[in-house]
């Protein structure tokens, strides 16, 4: 019987890949991949593994995620052990949920294996706390590239003027909107912020400024990039470790 394992392969740095992770991309008799997933991975695979990318990128989806989770199900009908290998964590921003759903309404067997997030390890290696206590509590992960298809943001800027931290995924071509949309919500423009590209890798990028200034010091950074925004970014400049 066939399983699909959809598979977190964590920010970047391959030493953060999960055992279990590890174990079941040894095993794979095919392994369908992201653009953000680390390509010394894939060098674990066995040789005869059919290595299949599906990844996308900002203006070029290559495939759409329902042809993908086709090839997915396709696959599990023709071998045994087949990984869903997606940066990051699966369930995070990952369409993971989409795609186990569809494996599910075609009666097919899956497993969820978490990765570690680049929402939490991606501040980590900027020397930067998601949480501080007497300074944060608390923090939120929240999308920084909203579907095309919805006709107005979901996101509620109004809650996000309490003093906890801020983390967007996916948010360098929007960031200029994105701090935009805090200011007007009320979030003071003074708030410290940092864009943090290609984190966890040896090309690992940081900048910080204010909500006000930070697009124009970021805005050119390569992508994948995350934002940090909150008093714990001040940290930075004493816990700074990586690089």
């Amino acid at each position: 019987m066939s399983k699909v394992y959809l598979t977190g392969a964590g920010p970047g740095d391959i030493e953060l890949l999960t055992l279990k992770a590890s174990r079941v991309i040894k095993e794979a008799d095919i392994i369908i991949y992201d653009n953000l997933v680390n390509k010394e991975i894939l060098k674990m695979a066995k040789k005869d593994a059919i290595l299949k990318f599906v990844g996308k990128e900002f203006g070029k989806h290559l495939i759409p995620q329902d042809e993908i989770n086709e090839i997915i199900y396709q696959a599990s009908l023709k071998y045994k052990n087949v990984v869903r290998l997606k940066g990051g964590d699966p369930f995070v921003f990952g369409r993971g949920g989409e795609e186990a759903l569809y494996l599910r309404k075609k009666d097919i067997a899956f497993e969820i294996i978490p990765g570690i997030t680049s929402s939490i390890s991606v501040p980590a290696y900027a020397g930067i706390p998601v949480t501080q206590r007497g300074i944060s509590c608390s923090f939120k992960v929240v999308t920084g590239h909203e579907s095309a298809e919805k006709p107005c943001s979901q996101i509620n800027w109004k809650s996000f003027l309490e003093d906890e931290t801020i983390v967007f995924l996916m948010g360098l071509h929007n960031l200029s909107l994105i701090c935009e949309n805090l200011i007007n919500a009320g979030k003071n423009k003074n708030t410290p912020c940092a864009v943090i590209s290609k984190g966890t890798t040896k090309e690992q990028k940081v900048v910080i400024s204010t909500l006000e200034n930070i697009y124009e010091k970021a805005k050119d950074l390569p992508t994948p990039a995350i934002i940090v925004v909150g008093e714990v970014v001040n940290l930075r400049e004493d816990l700074n470790w990586f690089l």
